[in-house]
């Protein structure tokens, strides 16, 4: 069903105790998403809206003013897609190597093994969306200072990944070998790369690529690169992000005046898309679904697909496209 495919974002269940600094003050006020995929959090109670593997993850975080996520390392791509919120990237295991000041709208694609943070710094509570590379993305690599928090406020990390909460009355169990911080050799291999290297990480709307050559291209509508690793199959040449890291997938942006449609076609990869602005109707054989704003949904592989922008402004989306090389869509 169709319905199963459809993520709302008034229905997302957040995770409030998702990883291990998630009581640290200044960071407890933060949620965790895992949209589509297993995700990397480190509390098995985390609900998982759509399991399927899909050969990424899409997750989210919701943060209050003021709010920080600590910094850490991942073994796969981390995308950013600022819905709300105006946020502060933050790099180096003790978060002085350098930022990214966020906007919405914005897109950052965090390198593998380096430390990141990041704070939400505006006036309202802030959404990030966020595609995390590989069915099985890796456990996440803590700073030292967070195992001394987590410590301090009943959060104990095991090998393998997995949170016990002392404060719930859970133990740890007999033989269990605790998660150590990383040694001095472990953060030099974590480095942050020069700041040149990373400012070609960071894209803007206005500098998001309409590709003309792009099956989708009509009247009325764009679809632009964002993150694109090698040629495609449907006509895209590599950047504005390749990155010089794995990704497994390409992100675009859709780009649709009201009323305007995209006939009917099929896709034989995964595709998942996120609404940012804007009502996106989207048709297939099975039926119909509407996404509004912050509306995520997975299209399953093969399967008919056709969208029509059916609010009365413009419709911006962001879509999610597995593999490195998508081919061409195949009309009806």
């Amino acid at each position: 069903m169709l319905s199963q495919r459809l993520i709302r974002y008034a229905d997302l269940i957040p995770c409030r105790n998702a990883f291990v600094d998630s009581r640290t003050p200044g960071s407890d006020a933060k949620e965790n998403f895992t949209l589509i995929g297993p995700g990397v959090s480190e509390n098995p109670n985390q609900h998982v809206h759509i399991p399927e593997a899909h050969g990424f993850n899409i997750g989210g975080a919701r943060q209050p003013p003021g709010c920080l996520n600590s910094q850490h390392s991942h073994e796969t791509a981390e995308v950013f897609v600022v819905h709300s919120g105006r946020w502060r990237m933050i790099f180096g295991v003790n978060a002085d190597e350098g930022e990214a000041v966020m906007e919405v709208g914005d897109v950052i694609s965090i390198p593998t093994q380096m430390y990141r943070g990041f704070e939400n710094i505006g006036e309202e509570t802030g959404f990030l969306f966020a595609v995390l590379g590989r069915d099985n993305p890796g456990k996440v690599t803590w700073a030292p200072r967070v195992f001394d928090l987590a410590k301090h406020y009943g959060l104990v990390l095991l090998e393998g990944g997995r949170l016990v909460d002392t404060t719930a009355g859970e133990t740890v169990p007999e033989g269990a070998r605790l998660q150590r911080a990383p040694d001095a050799g472990q953060i030099a291999r974590l480095a942050t790369p020069p700041a040149d290297k990373l400012a070609g990480c960071v894209v803007t709307p206005r500098q998001f690529v309409a590709n003309p050559a792009s099956p989708l291209a009509a009247a009325g509508v764009e679809e632009l690169a964002i993150i694109t690793p090698a040629p495609t199959g449907d006509g895209f040449q590599p950047g504005p992000i390749s990155g010089w890291w794995a990704h497994g997938f390409n992100l675009r942006a859709l780009r649709m005046a009201s009323g305007a449609v995209v006939p009917m076609h099929a896709r034989s990869e995964e595709e998942v898309i996120f609404v940012h602005r804007g009502v996106l109707q989207v048709m297939t054989p099975e039926g119909e679904v509407i996404l509004g704003p912050g509306d995520t949904f997975t299209t399953p592989k093969g399967l008919m697909r056709s969208f029509r922008a059916s609010s009365s402004a413009e419709v911006a989306a962001y879509v999610v496209r597995g593999g490195d090389a998508p081919a061409a869509p195949a009309f009806a």
